[in-house]
Protein backbone atom coordinates (compact mmCIF):
# COMPACT_ATOMS: atom_id res chain seq x y z
CA UNK A 1 0.00 0.00 0.00
CA UNK A 2 2.53 2.60 -1.38
CA UNK A 3 0.62 4.67 -3.73
CA UNK A 4 -2.79 6.42 -3.33
CA UNK A 5 -4.57 4.12 -5.75
CA UNK A 6 -3.82 1.46 -3.85
CA UNK A 7 -5.83 3.43 -1.01
CA UNK A 8 -8.76 4.60 -3.61
CA UNK A 9 -9.33 0.63 -4.90
CA UNK A 10 -8.64 -1.05 -1.85
CA UNK A 11 -11.22 1.71 -0.02
CA UNK A 12 -13.66 0.78 -3.21
CA UNK A 13 -13.51 -2.67 -3.19
CA UNK A 14 -13.87 -2.89 0.48
CA UNK A 15 -17.59 -1.06 -0.16
CA UNK A 16 -18.56 -3.05 -2.89
CA UNK A 17 -17.97 -6.21 -0.06
CA UNK A 18 -20.14 -4.05 2.36
CA UNK A 19 -22.93 -4.25 -0.09
CA UNK A 20 -22.81 -7.43 -1.30
CA UNK A 21 -22.75 -8.63 2.25
CA UNK A 22 -25.44 -6.44 3.70
CA UNK A 23 -28.01 -6.99 0.31
CA UNK A 24 -26.85 -11.01 0.80
CA UNK A 25 -28.41 -11.68 4.43
CA UNK A 26 -30.50 -8.30 4.76
CA UNK A 27 -34.43 -8.64 4.30
CA UNK A 28 -36.17 -6.40 1.84
CA UNK A 29 -32.66 -5.56 0.09
CA UNK A 30 -32.27 -6.06 -3.50
CA UNK A 31 -30.88 -9.40 -4.57
CA UNK A 32 -28.03 -8.69 -6.56
CA UNK A 33 -26.00 -11.62 -8.52
CA UNK A 34 -22.67 -11.88 -7.40
CA UNK A 35 -21.35 -11.47 -11.07
CA UNK A 36 -22.79 -8.32 -11.23
CA UNK A 37 -20.05 -7.03 -8.55
CA UNK A 38 -17.11 -8.60 -11.10
CA UNK A 39 -16.92 -5.87 -13.62
CA UNK A 40 -16.17 -3.10 -11.07
CA UNK A 41 -14.18 -5.79 -8.69
CA UNK A 42 -11.88 -6.11 -11.99
CA UNK A 43 -11.92 -2.17 -12.93
CA UNK A 44 -10.31 -1.73 -9.48
CA UNK A 45 -7.40 -4.25 -10.04
CA UNK A 46 -6.66 -2.62 -13.71
CA UNK A 47 -7.34 0.88 -12.38
CA UNK A 48 -4.79 0.45 -9.19
CA UNK A 49 -2.17 -1.42 -12.31
CA UNK A 50 -2.78 1.28 -14.12
CA UNK A 51 -1.85 3.97 -11.71
CA UNK A 52 0.86 2.00 -9.67
CA UNK A 53 2.44 1.48 -13.47
CA UNK A 54 2.43 5.60 -14.16
CA UNK A 55 -0.72 5.90 -16.22
CA UNK A 56 -2.44 8.05 -14.30
CA UNK A 57 -4.98 9.46 -16.47
CA UNK A 58 -6.12 5.58 -17.14
CA UNK A 59 -6.06 5.22 -13.77
CA UNK A 60 -8.13 8.18 -12.76
CA UNK A 61 -10.35 6.98 -15.70
CA UNK A 62 -10.52 3.75 -14.76
CA UNK A 63 -11.74 4.63 -10.97
CA UNK A 64 -14.32 7.40 -12.85
CA UNK A 65 -15.92 3.92 -14.39
CA UNK A 66 -15.77 1.56 -11.82
CA UNK A 67 -17.73 4.23 -9.42
CA UNK A 68 -20.26 5.28 -12.02
CA UNK A 69 -20.93 1.59 -12.89
CA UNK A 70 -21.71 1.20 -8.86
CA UNK A 71 -24.18 3.80 -8.63
CA UNK A 72 -26.01 3.48 -11.68
CA UNK A 73 -25.78 -0.92 -11.32
CA UNK A 74 -25.62 -1.36 -8.06
CA UNK A 75 -27.34 1.60 -7.03
CA UNK A 76 -25.78 1.38 -3.02
CA UNK A 77 -27.72 4.39 -1.92
CA UNK A 78 -31.19 3.36 -2.99
CA UNK A 79 -33.72 4.14 -1.04
CA UNK A 80 -36.02 2.18 0.92
CA UNK A 81 -39.55 2.26 0.81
Amino acid sequence: MQTPYDWITVAIFAGLIVIFLQRSVGEGEPQDSIWSYLPPSIGCALANYAGNEGYDLLAILGIVAVLAYSFIVLKPFQRQG
